[in-house]
């Protein structure tokens, strides 16, 4: 099972929108199959915070909706280890601007709690290496996007 750690440094997000985080993330981690014993952690943050850490940590001077800083980066050196040995799989650090959840979720029209589990996945997908730097990359990582959000019963409303 994947282990999840949420933070939500604004103290503004309601226990039940933190709940649906990690269930929309174990569910997410069911469709794709992720190893037993993994582990993540979401961190909610306001704009400035995650304006400072999109400029330090990919030297882009500009606020953003999800950051995901993944522990297990694709085409990196590979280091192995013993799962057997009770070692977890640690895919990383999901950080989510809260005021981009209510800004986009009015934009898109769509509820709070969608936009807050498409942000999730978006942010856990990128942990597992899915991209979207070019068209056909972007096509793959939104189409298993939206097959989670749908499976969980968050797609798009059809209105």
């Amino acid at each position: 099972m994947l282990d999840v750690e949420v933070l939500d440094e604004t103290n503004t997000l309601e226990e039940a929108q933190l709940a649906l985080v990690q269930e929309v993330l174990i569910h997410a981690a069911k469709t794709e199959v992720v190893q037993n014993e993994s582990e993540i952690s979401v961190s909610f943050v306001d704009d400035e915070a995650i304006h400072q850490l999109n400029k330090e940590h990919r030297g882009i001077d500009r606020g953003t909706d999800v950051l995901s800083f993944a522990l297990n980066e694709a085409g990196e050196e590979e280091v192995s280890f013993d799962w057997s040995e009770g070692m977890p799989n640690l895919l990383g650090d999901i950080i989510i601007s809260v005021p981009r959840i209510a800004l986009q979720a009015e934009e898109y029209g769509h509820s709070y709690e969608r936009e807050l589990a498409f942000l999730t996945v978006h942010g856990f997908l990128h942990l597992l290496g899915y991209d979207h730097r070019n068209a056909e990359d972007e096509v793959i990582m939104f189409t298993k996007q939206e097959e989670i959000l749908q499976s969980y019963g968050l797609g798009r409303s059809k209105s």
